[in-house]
């Protein structure tokens, strides 16, 4: 017995248009097309809330941990004037004044050093030039030359100062 098809109907049905017990090819289609679309606008939507942190990724560690969290509540408060604001912050170039105070204070710990070692120096010369007076206290007179001869003075043999530390600077 021949199918009748009920009077309403059409003589021909579309191709999407399957029998009954077919596979559908249409819907399966359109399954992994809605699935590979949703996926693809989830990693857009991901990487445009991260983009004030790329953007940011030289910028100093505060700024840049600012940005990140400025990020992350606009990402799962979905109030976007938290990401204007990271973007925002992003573009804009914080001034570094950590490193000229740095420079300074190692300046300062270098002349505080030299200093020290100036105030070393002189103890040491002073002590140094006692040692030599009382030396020349108990030394005996030093020997006259014959008369007309050639003039000469004895020799001291002294270390120089500070011999004992020998700096090496390179």
């Amino acid at each position: 017995m021949a199918e009748a098809l009920h009077p309403a109907a059409v003589d021909h049905l579309p191709v999407f248009i399957t029998a009954p017990g077919e596979t559908d090819v249409l819907f399966n289609v359109m399954t992994v097309f809605v699935l590979l679309v949703v996926f693809l606008v989830g990693i857009l939507y991901l990487r445009l809330h991260a983009l004030p942190e790329h953007m940011a990724h030289g910028a100093s560690k505060g700024q840049l941990q600012i940005i990140g969290v400025l990020c992350l509540i606009a990402l799962f408060t979905h109030n976007h004037l938290f990401w204007i604001a990271a973007l925002l912050l992003a573009m804009v170039e914080f001034p570094d004044f950590a490193s000229p105070v740095k420079s300074i204070a190692r300046s300062l710990a270098r002349i505080a050093r030299r200093d020290e070692r100036a105030d070393e120096r002189e103890a040491a010369q002073s002590g140094l030039a006692a040692m030599r007076s009382e030396a020349q206290r108990k030394a005996p007179p030093p020997e006259q030359p014959p008369a007309g001869g050639p003039q000469w003075v004895p020799l001291e043999v002294v270390p120089p100062p500070g011999d004992d530390k020998i700096e090496h600077r390179g």
